[in-house]
């Protein structure tokens, strides 16, 4: 009988050169049981060559998808290739490779579908722009009383998943854009466990932030929006009707550039 897979740690990342070196020296310094697989998103800068120079497998799209679009093409990407069990982290060194472990323990000791990195709960830097912030309290309320449970960090992209949630992403109930309170709820919906635990969190060191400019009205809108529609559409989300089928081999509705760089502990 095979060996399991190793934890895949999934970085999407557009634009985000000057950031990945230092973040992948991070990484690989720790040591830990995970295969590594850098998403470049349609980067116009060389993101996917200098993840390659680290020893990384890449993922490079033909152009940009979007956070969301990265992520999927990533989730979808470890489906096919046999793995369990994905790591979610950001390219742009916000997210301490340190918490790598403690998020990793805890989805085995937790049982949990997905362990969600939460700066609020750990020593992070919480300076945080204000529009951002109010956005956060809103959607984390929003969040906490529908699902019934607290959330403090419903924009954190810093979580580990289990199969269950990786086939959720997979599907087409998975925004391309902006994947943030509105998944949680729908998870909830679909009965996954979600448990939140400390991590660090720093400041960006380079780039420019995703929600930043005048992209803050466009995150509020959508995500008002898309929760009231998970609300709305709550009981075909529980019985299945809404979300894909959930499968070992999901087709990609586009072709990666290509796949480089096998050099991660178990590659295909």
């Amino acid at each position: 009988m095979p060996a399991p897979r190793l934890p895949l740690l999934i970085i999407p990342a557009h634009n985000e050169a000057a950031s990945l070196p230092s973040l992948l020296a991070e990484i690989h310094q720790l040591d830990l049981p995970l295969d590594i697989l850098v998403v470049d998103d349609g980067s116009k800068d060389p993101t996917s060559v200098v993840a390659k120079a680290a020893a990384t497998r890449v993922l490079s799209l033909p152009f940009s998808l979007g956070y969301g679009g990265a992520v999927q093409a990533g989730v979808r990407w470890a489906l096919s290739n046999g793995f369990e069990q994905c790591v979610l982290m950001d390219g742009d060194g916000q997210h301490d490779p340190i918490s790598l472990p403690g998020l990793l323990s805890q989805l085995h000791s937790q049982n949990c579908d997905l362990i969600l990195g939460s700066r609020f709960l750990g020593d992070s830097d919480r300076w945080i722009p204000l529009d951002r912030r109010i956005g956060m309290a809103i959607f984390g309320r929003l969040a906490s009383f529908l699902m019934g449970q607290k959330i403090t960090d419903p924009t954190s992209g810093y979580q580990v998943m289990s199969r269950r949630v990786m086939e959720f992403i997979s599907g087409d109930e998975y925004p391309h854009d902006f994947p943030d309170a509105d998944v949680l709820i729908k998870l909830h919906y679909l009965g996954c466990k979600i448990r939140e635990v400390p991590v660090i969190m720093r400041p960006r060191a380079h780039g420019k932030s995703m929600h930043g400019g005048s992209r803050v009205f466009y995150y509020l809108y959508k995500m008002l929006f898309s929760i009231f529609v998970a609300i709305t559409q709550r009981n075909s989300i529980v019985s299945g009707g809404r979300h894909a089928p959930l499968h070992k081999d999901p087709d990609l509705s586009f072709k990666p550039r290509r796949v480089v760089g096998d050099h991660s502990a178990g590659a295909p």
